[in-house]
């Protein structure tokens, strides 16, 4: 017999949030429920067949228990039995709000939370900044490279992906833009406090990238070196001393609109 799929996520709150508080479930009653209601009604069936032994395997629980979950969920009017025989039982399922005495309140729906970007304040200055003080700063290495190691173009995931110095902190290197690429933890290891250019050479006699990759590596060198890489900095966070009486629409007196005459950022 077939029956219209109810809303699985509308039954599945009310089975956690007001009916096994209700009715008192224990964790077997509730298993019980939920699988033969996993098996019927979520399927558009009003009905079930089913041995105890057989449901029993399937949610790994002993038979006695099996069958006594079944007695009470019969006796609370969670299921009727309509047939019970050696062969199998056959129940009608029915839903938390189908049942005698369960006082059903409206689930309010939470408003979804809008995902945000990480953001952190602008440095004032790039050439000063410090791309090890925060993770968006990190990130935005990271993000430079395209989530590629830059001595081996190998692709990284955040779990074997790090931030090297090319030209260590032993020979007093910055933690500048200028001075950070995103490398997988083979070669940051590996690298040590070698040259950049030194290091890059040893890959090409391991036959890791090609001669034209490690042309194009060592002018990559060369441009980190002068600037030219510049990662996207993240976008600066909203304070209250930005806020406008508006609520943020507009912008405290005194400070001049983005756009006229006399602005700075």
């Amino acid at each position: 017999m077939k029956n219209k799929k109810p809303n699985a996520e509308l039954v599945w709150k009310q089975l956690d949030d007001q009916l096994a508080p209700q009715l008192r479930f224990s964790a077997i009653d509730r298993t019980v429920y939920a699988h033969l209601l996993r098996h019927s009604r979520l399927e558009g069936s009003l009905r079930h067949r089913f041995s105890i032994l057989g449901m029993a395997r399937s949610i790994r629980v002993s038979t006695g228990p099996a069958r006594e979950a079944v007695r009470r969920l019969a006796a609370h009017g969670a299921l009727r039995m309509v047939q019970r025989s050696k062969a199998g039982h056959v129940v009608e399922v029915r839903l938390p709000d189908e049942i005698r005495g369960i006082k059903m309140k409206p689930i309010e729906r939470r408003p979804a939370v809008k995902e945000q970007r990480p953001c952190a304040p602008a440095p004032v200055n790039l050439e000063e900044a410090d791309f090890l003080q925060t993770k968006p700063l990190r990130d935005s290495i990271h993000a430079r490279e395209r989530s590629q190691c830059f001595y081996c173009l190998r692709r990284t995931t955040p779990t074997v992906q790090c931030l090297d110095h090319v030209v260590p902190q032993a020979r007093s290197g910055r933690n500048s833009y200028r001075n950070l690429v995103s490398s997988c933890m083979e070669c940051n290891a590996q690298k040590g406090e070698k040259p950049a250019d030194d290091f890059l050479r040893r890959l090409y006699r391991d036959r890791r990238p090609t001669a034209i990759e490690l042309t194009a590596r060592l002018r990559a060198l060369d441009a980190l070196a002068s600037g030219k890489l510049r990662p996207a900095l993240p976008k600066p966070c909203r304070t209250l001393k930005n806020l406008g009486p508006s609520g943020g629409r507009g912008f405290s007196p005194g400070v001049t609109r983005p756009g006229s005459k006399g602005f700075s950022p």
